[in-house]
């Protein structure tokens, strides 16, 4: 009888090892033949589940995008209820920001795709949405003349102190150290 296989798995296995690739080499040395190198199987398998190179780009950045939420989602779930805003804000930051190894490669490769979706608009419809919501819930956190201004300033500073981290520019003291003195304007004690 032959192996039942699920056909999600499979484009997630493609998927990590579209990642792996482009976290050690970058996003220009992703191919179908090294992802398949990657993942151990073959070509051909790659292209049964993805036709072109975009298709399996735009479902590698959409398996980002979940792993990021849900990176998110687990730090602010040992908040509890109601926690106040300067906390919940710190802890979702820090949670989205590359402080250690892993989530450096993730940093890596969701660098490298946001380059890719510069030049892909209908690849960043969803990030655009994405940055949009995140806006739109820490301006609400914030009590300053211009909520929404505060908000995307904080959150290029967040990006900023991304790329400075993944870069060697700064340690994971030093990111958040400037994180919590950007909170202390905006959010005093």
């Amino acid at each position: 009888m032959p192996k039942k296989v699920d056909p999600e798995e499979r484009r997630r296995l493609i998927a990590d090892a579209l990642m792996r690739v482009a976290a050690e080499q970058g996003l220009e040395s992703v191919s179908l033949r090294h992802v398949a190198a990657r993942a151990g199987v073959s070509a051909g398998m790659v292209q049964h589940y993805f036709r072109t190179r975009d298709e399996m780009m735009t479902f590698a950045l959409s398996v980002v995008r979940e792993r990021t939420q849900a990176r998110v989602t687990d730090a602010l779930a040992g908040l509890g209820a109601d926690p106040p805003p300067r906390l919940l804000l710190r802890t979702m930051i820090a949670a989205l920001l590359p402080l250690d190894e892993p989530s450096r490669d993730n940093g890596r490769v969701a660098l490298a795709f946001l380059a890719y979706t510069a030049v892909r608009p209908a690849a960043a419809a969803e990030l655009h949405e994405d940055t949009a919501q995140l806006a739109g819930f820490v301006a609400g956190l914030l009590r300053v003349p211009d909520p929404a201004g505060a908000a995307a300033g904080l959150l290029a500073l967040m990006e900023g102190l991304g790329i400075y981290l993944l870069g060697g520019q700064y340690t994971a003291e030093q990111a958040l150290r400037a994180l919590d003195a950007h909170l202390d304007l905006l959010l005093p004690s």
